[in-house]
């Protein structure tokens, strides 16, 4: 009997092993900047938002996935160019990009808004009102394209990440600044850097610049892994999996802006 539960015991774990051995490996490509929703820890750990969604998906599909950090100007053709298997970096869904890359449905809502120093004045959000001052996003965004869009009589200046966009702001040497909405929550309310400055004016919700919200990228040929996502997705909505994370980040849920 003893000699049977060791056969039994070591098929068991060969069994495990087999399993761990031949999982799904994937790659999940990020950004790493752009806090609270990717961005890298003092240990050199790279978490957020996206990367607690993107690894509950990975389990969920059955796969074991690496992290892969990746400017963001050069994220797209990273997937492209098989660097990683799939983008989950806040990237708003809009059909230019859908020219290039297939999208999940959202996992969360998009708004942008504008930041401020406290004591500007600055209220009015026009091409007129803003003529001639420095405004600051971040490069390859629709953040960027927004402003250049809006505010051709302005002084663009456009930063490789947001972080570096946000302390342009915070010392004084931009005006303005066009960003996501929640990440600039976060930078005005929780950062000592922030405290310079304020949201204002109405949270821009033009969809030909936050498209139908936030998805996850993939490469045109891998429908079977965007379908599994999806599922996966749908999943973590239902069973409350989704709550749990989006309550260790945001006080409302992201995923319908309430």
């Amino acid at each position: 009997m003893k000699k049977l539960a060791k056969i039994i015991g070591a098929a068991v774990l060969f069994a495990g092993l087999a399993t761990s051995a031949y999982a799904e490996k994937l790659r999940l490509g990020t950004e790493g900047a752009y806090p609270p929703f990717n961005y890298v820890t003092s240990e050199g750990k790279i978490e957020g938002f996206d990367i607690d969604i993107g690894l509950e998906l990975c389990k969920r599909i059955g796969a074991e996935c690496e992290v892969v950090a990746q400017d963001w100007d050069g994220i797209i053709p990273g997937l492209l160019a098989d660097k990683y298997d799939f983008i989950i970096a806040s990237m708003f869904i809009t059909n230019e990009r859908k020219k290039q890359v297939n999208f999940t449905d959202p996992y969360y809502k998009a708004a942008m808004t504008h930041v401020v120093a406290k004591e500007s004045g600055i209220t009015e959000f026009t091409n007129d009102a803003l003529k001639g001052m420095a405004i600051g996003a971040q490069s390859g965004t629709t953040q960027a394209d927004y402003a250049l869009a809006k505010y051709p009589d302005a002084d663009i200046r456009l930063y490789p990440t947001q972080d570096e966009a946000n302390l342009d702001m915070a010392s004084g040497r931009i005006d303005v600044m066009v960003g996501d909405m929640l990440p600039l929550l976060d930078f005005v309310e929780k950062t000592e850097d922030g405290k310079c400055c304020k949201i204002a004016g109405e949270p821009i919700t033009d969809p030909e610049f936050v498209g139908d919200g936030v998805g996850i990228a993939l490469r045109k040929e891998d429908t079977d892994l965007q379908a599994r996502l999806n599922k996966a997705l749908a999943e973590i909505r239902a069973d409350g999996t989704y709550k749990a994370i989006n309550d260790k980040y945001f006080t409302i849920d992201i995923y319908t802006m309430k």
